[in-house]
């Protein structure tokens, strides 16, 4: 793949440079627990409540990702202190900080995440002086990661989609979507399960050594 061309790698955050364990902790845990208090019910009754809710959401919809509206939904409004107590679950990927290292010396490097900009703060503290800009697309644009969040993107950093290479581990918001605007894609498959595919790679190490190809 020629890359003379690119300015910018961007990331995608949850699963691509941290675990989700943070997040986890926070909605599966920390959330069931404000609404079991709020409602004086059991812990697992008030965990089966909130997933099915969440699911019945779900991931492509903007509301999945939006921390208000899931406030307002259980009633509850004392979130903040899951940040502190679910802190020491953000979980970086080992591969994480060398590539970020090896990729700045030649490119800008930006996150468009998903994530809402409340969570993706936290849990992109340690690496904040890495990226030139992060991009919620919730929080920022309050939509998901469409193929028109990544036109925004290109043009907030003021370059071509042809300019910026996106990677993520979302097979549809991180790969197909980038695409669809014009920019140059890889879906990180650290599990392997989609390998063989040209544009799939299981690290961000192997990132790294594609674009010196």
């Amino acid at each position: 793949m020629k890359t003379g061309h690119i300015k910018i790698i961007s990331f995608d955050a949850e699963g691509t440079l941290v675990t989700t364990r943070f997040s986890q902790g926070v909605w599966h845990e920390g959330v069931p627990a404000l609404y079991a208090k709020k409602k004086g019910i059991p812990f697992e009754n008030a965990r089966a409540f909130v997933t099915t809710a969440y699911d019945e959401v779900g991931d492509q919809k903007p509301e999945w990702y939006d921390v208000q509206y899931w406030l307002e939904r259980f009633g509850v409004d004392n979130y903040r202190p899951l940040l502190d107590k679910y802190h020491h679950q953000i979980d970086y990927y080992p591969d994480v900080k060398d590539t970020l290292t090896a990729l700045g010396e030649n490119y800008t490097l930006i996150v468009s995440s998903a994530t809402a900009r409340e969570f993706l703060d936290v849990i992109l503290d340690e690496t904040a002086g890495y990226f030139a800009a992060t991009f919620s697309a919730i929080s920022d644009y309050q939509k998901c990661k469409d193929s028109d969040f990544y036109s925004i993107v290109c043009r907030k950093m003021g370059v071509k989609p042809s300019e910026i290479i996106h990677v993520g581990d979302n097979l549809q918001s991180d790969f197909i979507a980038p695409q669809e605007a014009g920019i140059e894609a890889f879906h990180l498959d650290r599990d392997g399960t989609g390998a063989g595919k040209d544009r799939t790679i299981k690290s961000l190490r192997e990132l790294v050594e594609r674009l010196k190809q």
